[in-house]
């Protein structure tokens, strides 16, 4: 039977519970031990696809089609295991199972309660699909205190009794202020945090201590002794130069040791953790750098690219080079020429990538443009090959080539898809339907050209990509973008579906439908991003 570890945050919110569950997962993997890391999230959204970045940061995205919290993406990047849909669940998720169930008349005539039906539910998730595993870690969202986590807190405090000692533990992230004019640490808020925890029936097992100056030991002493937890088992936890760096940092302060001996478990041989070492070295004496610009509408919050920035790093530990980021506005590229100029001439290369609706759309063409002609490295991700294929449609001529997502138009060269063929058969959407979940959404197969560059970037011509978007490039228009010199270099097996487009004249210029930011790893950088870093850095060497 799967151990169950339980995490839960306190004092405030955006504490880096995720972070500290990927690094913890990974260093009982890098024991041996088979992992696997859900999430619990309180809101009341089914999920959060339907949300602004701005209020979530980006929505990820799993091979079974799951719209799922970013911290999902740190738990692949940081494990290397596939996140399923039963691994991210909400409030609202739950709720409406719950009340589907009530009007169905399941629960015949029986008074529906958050104790037992709503905790009964959320007990089922945690528990489905476990049996082969050793460790399964439960993040819970939120601050402990939210009205909206109670729920869940009440669901874990009776796991931990049904499970049996041994099987479960609590560990407790929480922070330790320093107040700057008094020269100190305060640990009052952890012991509230945790009295406030205790209270609700879950006594922590380990306390991790996010803080900004070293913890002194006479601190850690009163933690552990205010909080009812052994000294050791309380776990400074101090801002990291990389989050790559956490592993280590974490292991360095004994967090796994301390995590198996709550279980009852001898720590024994340590982790191996040579990759991690590799990754960090690689980051901390990179041989150049480059300079990619990032030219998105949801800018203000780099959350909102999670995924991308990562991608983009993982490329750059793939180059050994150092990559900075150039969060670019999409808007201001709508003004004027010179302000392109200005803002584009001085990157290596130019991403554009996904997103949602007409805001700063032209301004993403004008990008698309500017490479094209500057020959600068291209990469456009989702919405942003489309914006590369309407950018090539009107340099044909076609000046009123747009796509059906903004409205209509009279050259359509992007459209909303309403059937696609998938593992279940014929999927189909309506126009007018809900926005929640009628995307395409998750894994599907795509077919390369054997002789196109991405083919050669792949080694292959099947490949497995991920998707999350409405609409699609027209295929009726294929022959204008290629006559243009845009090929359409990869399709869907039935070739209905453009996936990948490349001018194969351009330094490196491709755009994709899929995301492919979302499979790459530090320790197994994506193709796509490796050689498009690679491609920067021979441009790098032109400037």
């Amino acid at each position: 039977m799967a151990r169950y570890i339980f995490i839960t945050g306190g004092v405030v919110s955006s504490l880096g519970k995720g972070l500290m569950a990927a690094s913890l997962a990974a260093l009982l993997q890098a024991r041996g031990y088979k992992v696997r890391i859900r999430k619990f999230d309180p809101y009341l959204n089914v999920d959060p696809g339907t949300m602004s970045p701005y209020q979530h940061g980006e929505v990820y995205v799993t091979d079974d089609g799951a719209e799922t919290d970013l911290d999902l993406g740190h738990y692949e990047r940081f494990t290397g295991v596939a996140a399923h849909q039963s691994d991210n669940v909400t409030s609202g998720r739950i709720y409406q199972q719950i009340i589907a169930r009530e009007r169905r008349g399941d629960y015949l005539g029986a008074t529906v309660q958050v104790i037992p039906h709503v905790t009964d539910a959320i007990k089922a998730f945690a528990l489905a699909d476990t049996d082969d595993l050793d460790f399964v870690l439960c993040e819970i969202g939120g601050t402990v205190g939210d009205i909206e986590s109670l729920p869940f807190i009440e669901a874990i405090r009776q796991l931990k009794n049904e499970m049996g000692r041994g099987q479960s533990i609590s560990v407790h992230v929480t922070l330790v202020p320093y107040i700057s004019a008094a020269g100190e640490l305060k640990t009052k808020p952890t012991q509230h945090s945790v009295r406030e925890l205790a209270a609700l029936g879950v006594q922590p097992d380990v306390l991790v201590c996010r803080c900004e100056q070293p913890l002194p030991e006479g601190e850690r002493a009163k933690i552990a002794l205010f909080c009812n937890v052994r000294k050791e088992a309380v776990i400074p936890a101090l801002d990291a130069s990389s989050i790559y760096a956490v592993p280590l940092q974490y292991h360095g302060q004994g967090l796994d040791s301390e995590v198996l001996r709550a279980f009852g478990i001898e720590p024994g041989e340590l982790p191996k953790l040579d990759r991690w070492s590799t990754i960090m070295e690689r980051l901390s004496n990179p041989e150049g750098e480059v300079t990619i610009g990032v030219v998105g509408k949801y800018v203000g919050l780099p959350d909102a690219y999670k995924s991308l920035h990562e991608a983009l790093v993982h490329g750059g530990i793939a180059n050994r080079v150092k990559v900075n980021v150039r969060w670019l506005d999409a808007e201001l590229f709508e003004r004027d020429e010179a302000t392109i100029a200005s803002q584009l001439e001085p990157m290596h290369a130019i991403l554009v990538p996904g997103g949602f609706g007409e805001r700063g759309s032209e301004g993403k063409i004008a990008s698309v443009r500017f490479a094209r002609e500057r020959q600068v490295p291209f990469f456009g991700i989702c919405l942003g090959m489309q914006m590369a294929c309407v950018e090539a449609a009107r340099d044909q001529g076609i000046d009123k080539a747009s796509t059906t997502e903004f409205g209509a138009t009279e050259e359509p060269v992007v459209g909303l898809i309403t059937e696609w063929m998938s593992e279940k058969g014929l999927e189909k959407r309506e126009a007018g339907g809900d926005l929640g979940g009628t995307m395409r959404l998750g894994a599907y197969p795509a077919k390369l050209a054997g002789n196109s560059v991405v083919a050669s970037i792949y080694g292959g011509t099947e490949i497995s990509e991920r998707h999350r978007h409405r609409y699609e490039v027209n295929t009726h228009y294929r022959d204008v973008l290629e006559r243009g010199g845009l090929v359409v270099s990869g399709t869907s097996p039935d070739e209905t579906l453009p996936e990948i487009v490349e001018r194969p004249d351009h330094p490196w210029f491709v755009g994709v439908q899929f995301h492919p930011e979302l499979k790459s790893k530090p320790f197994d950088p994506h193709p796509l991003f490796a050689s498009f870093i690679e491609a920067a850095v021979r441009q790098s060497r032109l400037v």
